[in-house]
């Protein structure tokens, strides 16, 4: 008995037509029928009526069916658990990172992972979180980790790993330094300091401004918080950041929270629903790394939050 028997077996069973299964085996008719022929030799007994239009299965023909399409998936199963070992041997992982910013969990996952399955070639590219989500869509990145505004990109999955408000960040004496209060309006009085179009903070940013009808003059665009920190110590603006970017230049920047501006923003991974043994093996370790308490002086960096 040979597996190829089986399969033409179930697909006359399902198409109830030679004809139709030879299609879909992509072997001719009479190749289907031959080996039906031997199958039924070797079981000893026919499995299907051919006296009507259709192939109809006999009582001994509707007995088998169960067990040959157990078989197939069977095969299937083995075939499947095979390939996945061998991609976790000898495949290769790409991973996307919103630019300018240093994720200490994702480097402690992936080195878990290269620790893990050592054969696997892992490439790292960095990008601004549009152009990175339309990689992941198109299959060109396994996973990636992006700034978002507060929704999941469609047709992908996510895990978000940090969600929060955006502020504006002004050096001491600057007249928002001690407002009580900080909205939209108020920033369209001063130079701004924003992520470039196509960033998570900045999407976040140009979606709350549209709602109000609000278009601020953007004075300055840096692609890393660490930039737009220097520059609004300086003067130069207002920089526009997450809370956690603004709390580690508190020593010379004050934070404001926008309070008009209640979309979140966030720093999650995203990946595609069909995904492979080694996407699932570092989305695992990624799980386990972003949930573990930061070390002194690890965690999220700057540039983390929305890139």
């Amino acid at each position: 008995m040979e597996l190829r028997q089986l399969e033409y077996f179930v697909a006359v069973a399902e198409e109830q037509n030679f004809t139709r299964a030879a299609e879909r085996v992509h072997i001719s008719q009479s190749g289907v029928s031959a080996q039906i022929r031997r199958l039924e030799q070797e079981l000893g007994a026919e499995l299907f009526d051919r006296s009507g239009r259709t192939a109809t299965l006999t009582v001994a023909g509707k007995a088998a069916l169960e067990h040959a399409r157990t078989a197939l998936a069977a095969t299937g199963a083995l075939a499947q658990a095979v390939g996945e070992v061998s991609d976790l041997i000898r495949g290769r992982l790409t991973v996307g990172m919103v630019v300018g910013c240093t994720v200490t969990p994702l480097f402690d996952a992936l080195a878990d992972f290269h620790r893990a399955h050592p054969g696997v070639e892992i490439a790292l590219l960095e990008d601004n979180s549009d152009r990175l989500v339309q990689a992941v869509r198109a299959g060109s990145l396994d996973l990636a980790l992006i700034g978002s505004a507060a929704t999941t990109p469609d047709g992908l999955e996510a895990l978000t790993i940090v969600s929060e408000r955006l502020v504006a960040a002004v050096p001491p004496g600057h007249p928002l330094a001690g407002a009580d209060r900080v909205t939209l309006r108020d920033l369209g009085s001063h130079p701004l300091i924003c992520m470039p179009p196509g960033t998570g903070l900045r999407t976040v940013f140009d979606r709350a401004c549209a709602a109000q009808g609000l278009h601020p003059a953007i004075a300055l665009e840096a692609g890393a918080s660490d930039a737009m920190a220097d520059l609004a110590a300086r003067g130069l603006g207002v920089a526009v950041l997450s809370a956690s970017m603004a709390e580690s230049y508190r020593d010379r920047l004050t934070a404001r929270t926008i309070d008009d501006v209640e979309i979140p923003a966030l720093l999650c991974l995203v990946w595609r629903d069909a995904r492979g043994p080694a996407v699932r093996e570092l989305l695992l370790r990624c799980r386990r790394a972003f949930a573990a308490p930061p070390p002194v002086g690890g965690g999220v960096a700057p540039g983390g939050g929305g890139a």
